[in-house]
Protein backbone atom coordinates (compact mmCIF):
# COMPACT_ATOMS: atom_id res chain seq x y z
CA UNK A 1 0.00 0.00 0.00
CA UNK A 2 1.07 3.51 -1.07
CA UNK A 3 2.08 6.22 1.74
CA UNK A 4 -0.50 8.62 0.00
CA UNK A 5 -3.65 5.50 0.73
CA UNK A 6 -2.24 5.07 3.97
CA UNK A 7 -2.23 8.76 5.04
CA UNK A 8 -5.78 9.01 3.27
CA UNK A 9 -7.53 5.92 5.28
CA UNK A 10 -6.60 7.38 8.74
CA UNK A 11 -8.08 10.91 7.44
CA UNK A 12 -11.21 9.33 6.12
CA UNK A 13 -11.84 7.53 9.16
CA UNK A 14 -11.43 10.55 11.53
CA UNK A 15 -13.78 12.29 9.41
CA UNK A 16 -16.30 9.43 9.59
CA UNK A 17 -15.69 9.26 13.25
CA UNK A 18 -16.28 13.15 13.36
CA UNK A 19 -19.76 13.07 11.42
CA UNK A 20 -20.85 9.51 13.28
CA UNK A 21 -20.31 11.54 17.17
CA UNK A 22 -22.15 14.91 15.78
CA UNK A 23 -25.38 12.96 14.97
CA UNK A 24 -24.86 11.13 18.37
CA UNK A 25 -24.26 13.83 20.74
CA UNK A 26 -26.94 16.06 18.53
CA UNK A 27 -29.30 13.17 19.47
CA UNK A 28 -27.90 12.66 22.84
CA UNK A 29 -28.55 16.49 23.54
CA UNK A 30 -32.34 15.68 22.64
CA UNK A 31 -33.42 13.18 23.64
CA UNK A 32 -31.90 14.83 27.35
CA UNK A 33 -34.01 17.65 26.48
CA UNK A 34 -37.27 16.05 26.26
CA UNK A 35 -36.54 13.88 29.41
CA UNK A 36 -35.93 17.10 31.25
CA UNK A 37 -39.17 18.83 29.77
CA UNK A 38 -40.74 15.50 30.96
CA UNK A 39 -39.51 15.90 34.52
CA UNK A 40 -40.07 19.07 34.97
CA UNK A 41 -43.47 19.02 33.75
CA UNK A 42 -43.99 16.52 36.58
CA UNK A 43 -42.66 18.68 39.07
CA UNK A 44 -43.89 21.93 37.59
CA UNK A 45 -47.50 21.04 36.20
CA UNK A 46 -49.14 24.43 36.33
CA UNK A 47 -46.05 26.30 34.46
CA UNK A 48 -45.00 26.99 30.81
CA UNK A 49 -42.65 24.05 31.47
CA UNK A 50 -45.79 21.57 32.43
CA UNK A 51 -47.75 22.99 28.97
CA UNK A 52 -44.48 22.22 26.98
CA UNK A 53 -44.67 18.44 28.80
CA UNK A 54 -47.80 18.20 28.50
CA UNK A 55 -47.89 19.07 24.91
CA UNK A 56 -44.86 16.72 24.01
CA UNK A 57 -46.37 13.59 25.44
CA UNK A 58 -49.45 13.93 23.92
CA UNK A 59 -50.85 11.38 21.64
CA UNK A 60 -52.15 13.79 19.53
CA UNK A 61 -48.89 15.69 19.08
CA UNK A 62 -47.62 12.09 17.88
CA UNK A 63 -50.42 11.66 15.71
CA UNK A 64 -49.99 15.02 14.02
CA UNK A 65 -46.31 14.67 13.71
CA UNK A 66 -46.58 11.15 11.83
CA UNK A 67 -48.95 13.14 9.36
CA UNK A 68 -46.43 15.56 9.23
CA UNK A 69 -43.60 13.84 8.22
CA UNK A 70 -45.21 11.79 4.95
CA UNK A 71 -44.35 14.31 2.54
CA UNK A 72 -40.94 14.92 3.48
CA UNK A 73 -40.11 11.82 4.39
CA UNK A 74 -41.16 10.41 1.27
CA UNK A 75 -39.45 12.98 -0.61
CA UNK A 76 -36.64 12.46 1.28
CA UNK A 77 -35.93 8.70 0.95
CA UNK A 78 -36.48 9.60 -3.09
CA UNK A 79 -33.59 11.93 -2.70
CA UNK A 80 -31.58 9.46 -1.21
CA UNK A 81 -31.95 7.02 -4.24
CA UNK A 82 -30.89 9.82 -6.79
CA UNK A 83 -28.40 11.48 -5.02
CA UNK A 84 -26.37 8.15 -3.85
CA UNK A 85 -26.92 7.25 -7.94
CA UNK A 86 -24.70 10.60 -8.22
CA UNK A 87 -27.65 12.65 -9.49
CA UNK A 88 -28.18 15.54 -7.33
CA UNK A 89 -32.22 16.12 -7.40
CA UNK A 90 -33.12 19.30 -5.53
CA UNK A 91 -36.16 19.19 -7.61
CA UNK A 92 -38.14 16.93 -4.99
CA UNK A 93 -40.20 20.17 -3.92
CA UNK A 94 -41.63 20.50 -7.51
CA UNK A 95 -42.04 16.64 -7.55
CA UNK A 96 -44.29 17.00 -4.15
CA UNK A 97 -46.31 19.86 -5.68
CA UNK A 98 -47.55 18.21 -9.85
CA UNK A 99 -48.27 15.05 -7.14
CA UNK A 100 -50.38 16.82 -5.04
CA UNK A 101 -52.07 18.53 -7.33
CA UNK A 102 -52.48 15.57 -10.14
CA UNK A 103 -53.77 13.35 -7.19
CA UNK A 104 -56.61 15.98 -6.78
CA UNK A 105 -57.83 16.25 -10.13
CA UNK A 106 -57.60 12.52 -10.42
CA UNK A 107 -59.65 11.59 -7.69
CA UNK A 108 -62.20 14.24 -8.24
CA UNK A 109 -62.02 13.27 -12.66
CA UNK A 110 -62.67 9.57 -11.28
CA UNK A 111 -64.16 9.80 -7.78
CA UNK A 112 -61.46 7.45 -6.71
CA UNK A 113 -58.92 8.59 -4.10
CA UNK A 114 -56.26 5.20 -4.77
CA UNK A 115 -56.51 6.01 -8.83
CA UNK A 116 -55.84 9.48 -7.58
CA UNK A 117 -53.19 8.76 -5.35
CA UNK A 118 -51.73 6.29 -8.52
CA UNK A 119 -52.53 9.71 -10.80
CA UNK A 120 -50.10 12.14 -8.42
CA UNK A 121 -47.18 9.36 -8.50
CA UNK A 122 -47.34 9.23 -12.32
CA UNK A 123 -47.45 12.89 -12.84
CA UNK A 124 -44.20 12.57 -10.36
CA UNK A 125 -42.27 9.78 -12.16
CA UNK A 126 -43.16 11.80 -15.07
CA UNK A 127 -41.49 14.74 -14.35
CA UNK A 128 -38.85 13.10 -12.80
CA UNK A 129 -38.50 11.68 -16.53
CA UNK A 130 -37.65 14.68 -17.91
CA UNK A 131 -35.04 15.71 -15.32
CA UNK A 132 -33.14 12.52 -16.10
CA UNK A 133 -33.06 12.62 -19.27
CA UNK A 134 -31.96 16.18 -19.47
CA UNK A 135 -28.98 15.81 -16.70
CA UNK A 136 -28.22 12.21 -17.92
CA UNK A 137 -28.87 11.99 -21.59
CA UNK A 138 -28.16 16.00 -22.43
CA UNK A 139 -25.62 16.42 -19.39
CA UNK A 140 -27.38 19.83 -18.10
CA UNK A 141 -26.42 21.25 -14.85
CA UNK A 142 -28.18 19.25 -12.56
CA UNK A 143 -28.89 22.27 -10.26
CA UNK A 144 -30.41 23.88 -12.63
CA UNK A 145 -32.32 21.21 -13.70
CA UNK A 146 -33.49 20.56 -10.28
CA UNK A 147 -34.33 24.48 -9.78
CA UNK A 148 -36.17 24.27 -13.52
CA UNK A 149 -38.08 20.85 -11.95
CA UNK A 150 -39.05 22.75 -9.03
CA UNK A 151 -40.37 26.31 -10.75
CA UNK A 152 -42.28 24.49 -13.40
CA UNK A 153 -44.30 23.08 -10.77
CA UNK A 154 -44.72 25.76 -9.14
CA UNK A 155 -46.20 27.62 -12.00
CA UNK A 156 -48.06 25.15 -13.19
CA UNK A 157 -50.39 23.36 -10.87
CA UNK A 158 -51.99 26.52 -9.93
CA UNK A 159 -51.96 27.73 -13.19
CA UNK A 160 -54.32 24.27 -13.96
CA UNK A 161 -56.33 24.68 -10.84
CA UNK A 162 -57.14 28.01 -12.38
CA UNK A 163 -57.97 27.14 -15.86
CA UNK A 164 -59.99 24.16 -14.50
CA UNK A 165 -61.64 25.28 -10.79
CA UNK A 166 -61.22 29.38 -11.80
CA UNK A 167 -58.85 29.32 -8.71
CA UNK A 168 -55.77 28.36 -7.32
CA UNK A 169 -57.23 26.10 -4.97
CA UNK A 170 -59.08 22.66 -5.86
CA UNK A 171 -62.51 21.44 -4.68
CA UNK A 172 -62.54 19.34 -1.40
CA UNK A 173 -62.75 15.37 -2.79
CA UNK A 174 -63.06 12.54 -0.21
CA UNK A 175 -60.10 11.30 1.93
CA UNK A 176 -58.77 7.98 2.69
CA UNK A 177 -60.18 6.71 6.42
CA UNK A 178 -57.79 6.61 9.23
CA UNK A 179 -57.09 2.55 9.88
CA UNK A 180 -56.92 1.73 13.63
CA UNK A 181 -55.03 -1.59 14.89
CA UNK A 182 -57.65 -3.37 17.67
CA UNK A 183 -56.42 -3.11 20.93
CA UNK A 184 -52.41 -1.41 19.91
CA UNK A 185 -54.84 1.79 19.13
CA UNK A 186 -55.56 1.78 22.87
CA UNK A 187 -51.97 2.40 24.27
CA UNK A 188 -51.28 5.58 25.66
CA UNK A 189 -49.05 7.83 23.57
CA UNK A 190 -47.86 4.99 21.01
CA UNK A 191 -51.74 4.15 20.00
CA UNK A 192 -50.97 6.72 17.55
CA UNK A 193 -48.90 4.51 15.89
CA UNK A 194 -51.63 2.51 14.90
CA UNK A 195 -54.34 4.20 14.25
CA UNK A 196 -53.16 6.25 11.27
CA UNK A 197 -53.79 7.45 7.67
CA UNK A 198 -52.92 4.76 5.06
CA UNK A 199 -49.87 6.90 3.72
CA UNK A 200 -48.35 6.52 7.50
CA UNK A 201 -48.54 3.07 7.14
CA UNK A 202 -46.96 3.26 3.57
CA UNK A 203 -44.58 4.94 5.17
CA UNK A 204 -43.01 2.81 7.35
CA UNK A 205 -43.13 0.37 4.54
CA UNK A 206 -41.16 2.20 2.47
CA UNK A 207 -38.38 3.43 4.79
CA UNK A 208 -38.18 -0.27 5.49
CA UNK A 209 -38.10 -1.15 2.09
CA UNK A 210 -35.32 1.56 1.08
CA UNK A 211 -33.02 -0.03 4.18
CA UNK A 212 -33.37 -3.52 2.35
CA UNK A 213 -32.60 -2.52 -1.20
CA UNK A 214 -29.64 -0.45 0.12
CA UNK A 215 -28.29 -2.90 2.20
CA UNK A 216 -28.83 -6.06 1.21
CA UNK A 217 -29.67 -5.83 -3.18
CA UNK A 218 -27.37 -6.13 -5.69
CA UNK A 219 -29.48 -2.55 -6.92
CA UNK A 220 -28.38 -0.90 -3.73
CA UNK A 221 -25.05 -1.51 -4.01
CA UNK A 222 -25.35 -0.42 -8.03
CA UNK A 223 -26.78 2.67 -6.86
CA UNK A 224 -24.12 3.76 -4.07
CA UNK A 225 -21.39 2.19 -6.74
CA UNK A 226 -22.67 4.99 -9.33
CA UNK A 227 -22.34 7.59 -7.16
CA UNK A 228 -19.02 6.93 -5.55
CA UNK A 229 -17.58 4.86 -8.35
CA UNK A 230 -19.14 4.97 -12.07
CA UNK A 231 -16.26 4.02 -13.56
CA UNK A 232 -15.59 1.50 -11.43
CA UNK A 233 -19.70 0.03 -12.41
CA UNK A 234 -18.77 0.28 -15.60
CA UNK A 235 -16.13 -1.56 -15.58
CA UNK A 236 -17.72 -4.40 -14.05
CA UNK A 237 -20.30 -4.31 -17.19
CA UNK A 238 -23.19 -2.44 -15.70
CA UNK A 239 -24.99 0.59 -17.29
CA UNK A 240 -24.00 3.76 -15.35
CA UNK A 241 -26.46 5.56 -16.84
CA UNK A 242 -29.77 2.44 -16.75
CA UNK A 243 -28.85 2.72 -12.85
CA UNK A 244 -28.96 6.78 -12.27
CA UNK A 245 -32.32 6.65 -14.76
CA UNK A 246 -34.31 3.76 -12.24
CA UNK A 247 -32.38 5.64 -9.36
CA UNK A 248 -34.20 9.22 -10.45
CA UNK A 249 -37.14 7.36 -11.18
CA UNK A 250 -37.46 5.59 -8.14
CA UNK A 251 -37.14 9.12 -6.31
CA UNK A 252 -40.06 10.41 -8.83
CA UNK A 253 -42.12 7.31 -7.65
CA UNK A 254 -41.19 7.93 -3.48
CA UNK A 255 -41.81 12.10 -3.82
CA UNK A 256 -44.99 11.21 -5.65
CA UNK A 257 -46.51 9.21 -2.92
CA UNK A 258 -45.23 11.71 -0.50
CA UNK A 259 -47.13 14.44 -3.00
CA UNK A 260 -50.37 12.32 -3.30
CA UNK A 261 -50.85 11.74 0.46
CA UNK A 262 -50.10 15.34 1.47
CA UNK A 263 -53.48 16.38 -0.57
CA UNK A 264 -55.07 13.85 -0.19
CA UNK A 265 -54.80 13.34 3.54
CA UNK A 266 -56.29 16.75 3.30
CA UNK A 267 -58.93 16.50 0.74
CA UNK A 268 -57.82 20.00 -1.29
CA UNK A 269 -54.81 20.91 -3.43
CA UNK A 270 -54.14 24.54 -2.07
CA UNK A 271 -51.90 26.58 -4.90
CA UNK A 272 -52.02 29.95 -3.38
CA UNK A 273 -48.20 31.50 -2.95
CA UNK A 274 -45.99 28.56 -2.41
CA UNK A 275 -48.60 26.23 -2.42
CA UNK A 276 -49.63 23.80 0.18
CA UNK A 277 -46.11 22.01 -0.09
CA UNK A 278 -44.32 24.93 1.75
CA UNK A 279 -40.77 23.90 1.59
CA UNK A 280 -41.23 20.36 2.42
CA UNK A 281 -39.17 19.29 -0.55
CA UNK A 282 -36.86 21.24 0.80
CA UNK A 283 -36.76 20.50 3.86
CA UNK A 284 -36.38 16.56 2.73
CA UNK A 285 -32.97 17.18 1.61
CA UNK A 286 -31.91 18.32 4.93
CA UNK A 287 -33.45 15.29 6.29
CA UNK A 288 -31.31 12.76 4.18
CA UNK A 289 -28.05 14.88 4.70
CA UNK A 290 -28.71 14.35 8.42
CA UNK A 291 -29.55 11.43 8.16
CA UNK A 292 -26.27 10.21 6.44
CA UNK A 293 -28.37 8.89 3.37
CA UNK A 294 -29.63 6.33 5.58
CA UNK A 295 -33.08 6.05 4.70
CA UNK A 296 -34.11 5.25 8.51
CA UNK A 297 -31.82 8.17 9.40
CA UNK A 298 -33.64 10.69 7.20
CA UNK A 299 -36.90 9.17 8.33
CA UNK A 300 -36.03 10.06 12.27
CA UNK A 301 -34.82 13.54 11.05
CA UNK A 302 -38.01 14.17 9.21
CA UNK A 303 -39.82 13.35 12.63
CA UNK A 304 -37.76 15.70 14.48
CA UNK A 305 -38.72 18.20 12.40
CA UNK A 306 -42.37 17.10 11.78
CA UNK A 307 -42.31 16.99 15.91
CA UNK A 308 -41.42 20.48 16.32
CA UNK A 309 -44.18 21.74 13.45
CA UNK A 310 -46.98 19.70 15.33
CA UNK A 311 -45.88 21.39 18.57
CA UNK A 312 -45.65 24.52 17.29
CA UNK A 313 -48.86 24.48 16.21
CA UNK A 314 -50.69 23.47 19.59
CA UNK A 315 -48.58 25.37 21.68
CA UNK A 316 -50.26 28.79 19.57
CA UNK A 317 -52.92 27.84 20.65
CA UNK A 318 -51.86 27.56 24.56
CA UNK A 319 -51.80 31.08 25.29
CA UNK A 320 -47.92 30.89 26.95
CA UNK A 321 -47.18 34.33 26.36
CA UNK A 322 -44.61 33.75 23.89
CA UNK A 323 -45.63 35.58 20.33
CA UNK A 324 -47.07 33.36 17.73
CA UNK A 325 -44.43 34.58 15.19
CA UNK A 326 -41.59 33.30 17.48
CA UNK A 327 -43.22 29.80 17.82
CA UNK A 328 -44.11 29.58 14.38
CA UNK A 329 -40.71 30.01 13.06
CA UNK A 330 -39.17 27.01 15.79
CA UNK A 331 -39.50 24.48 13.44
CA UNK A 332 -37.46 26.45 10.38
CA UNK A 333 -34.77 27.82 13.52
CA UNK A 334 -34.47 23.85 14.40
CA UNK A 335 -33.40 22.82 10.22
CA UNK A 336 -31.08 26.38 10.21
CA UNK A 337 -29.05 24.60 13.04
CA UNK A 338 -29.10 21.15 11.82
CA UNK A 339 -27.78 22.50 8.70
CA UNK A 340 -24.78 23.68 10.66
CA UNK A 341 -24.14 20.90 12.19
CA UNK A 342 -24.55 18.57 9.59
CA UNK A 343 -22.20 20.53 7.09
CA UNK A 344 -19.35 18.06 7.15
CA UNK A 345 -21.66 15.31 5.58
CA UNK A 346 -20.15 13.64 2.86
CA UNK A 347 -22.04 13.34 -0.21
CA UNK A 348 -21.38 10.55 -2.41
CA UNK A 349 -18.07 11.43 -4.55
CA UNK A 350 -19.34 11.41 -8.20
CA UNK A 351 -22.62 13.29 -7.25
CA UNK A 352 -23.33 15.88 -9.38
CA UNK A 353 -20.89 14.70 -12.31
CA UNK A 354 -21.55 13.37 -15.16
CA UNK A 355 -20.57 9.84 -16.80
CA UNK A 356 -20.45 8.18 -19.91
CA UNK A 357 -19.51 5.00 -20.86
CA UNK A 358 -16.05 4.80 -21.72
CA UNK A 359 -14.84 7.82 -19.90
CA UNK A 360 -11.09 7.52 -18.45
Amino acid sequence: MSEASEETEPASETEFLERYSMRVMTAGVTVAAVLALLVGGWLFPDTIVGTFADVISSENTLSAALRLSVPIAFAALGGIFSEKSGVINIGLEGLLIISAFTAIYVTEVTGGVWIGFGGGVLASTLLALLFAIVTIEFRADQIIAGLAVWLIALGLAPFASQVIYGGPNTPTVPTPGAISVPVLADIPFFGALFSASPSVYLLFVAVGLSWYVFERTTFGRWVRASGENPKALDTAGVSVARVRYAAVLLSGVLAGMGGSALSLDLGQFTGNGPTMVNGKGFIAIVAYLFGNYNPIGAFLSTMLFAGLDAMQTVLQLQGIGIPRQLIRITPFVVVIIVLALVGRTRIPEAAGEHYESGEE
